[in-house]
């Protein structure tokens, strides 16, 4: 059984310019009691051909005080637009966050991100040079993935994932 249940996680300042930073308020709730740290991370994924491209946004850590519900809003640079292949750049990517017990991740919820230019006109015939200053972006905040996993809460030493468990969020 999990310790934690993620209850909600909200997309805040959507759609947006891409280089705003990217905010999701999290609600989650400790069942049991946990010894140790949650980590959470956010990560871009910069190509679907390859994940050289990918771009950890940020990771923090929360330290539950013990058995009850929490709520913080994480917050993380936009990605680094030059580290993004030019053919990828524009239309639909995702964005991954994912928490870890003792380095286990136990649940990651993906979204889908269409970035595109700020006028029809940049759309429909985008420069050769991209104009990193035009590009906005927006998450699909209504369509999560979430993926949850069973882990060990117990023993830190187990790093055997089981297969996940997929579930498309109410």
């Amino acid at each position: 059984m999990a310790c934690v249940n993620v209850a909600n996680v909200t997309v805040l300042d959507n759609p947006a310019r891409f280089d705003n930073p990217f905010q999701f308020e999290i609600t989650f709730e400790i069942l049991e009691h946990l010894a140790d740290d949650l980590e959470w991370k956010l990560v871009y994924v910069g190509s679907a051909e390859s994940d050289e491209y990918d771009q950890e946004i940020d990771s923090v850590l929360v330290a539950p005080q013990g058995v009850g519900p929490y709520k913080f809003v994480f917050q993380g640079d936009a990605p680094d637009p030059r580290r993004i292949p030019p053919n990828d750049l524009l239309g639909v990517t995702v964005i991954l966050l994912s928490c870890y017990y003792h380095e286990k991740e136990f649940i990651r919820v993906g979204y889908y991100v269409n970035t595109e230019y700020d006028t029809a006109e940049l759309n429909e015939e985008p420069p050769e040079q991209p104009l990193y200053e035009r590009l906005v972006r927006n998450i699909l905040a209504d369509k999560p993935r979430v993926t949850r996993y069973q882990i060990d809460w117990g023993n830190p030493s187990t790093t055997t994932p089981p297969p996940p468990t997929a579930m498309a969020c109410e």
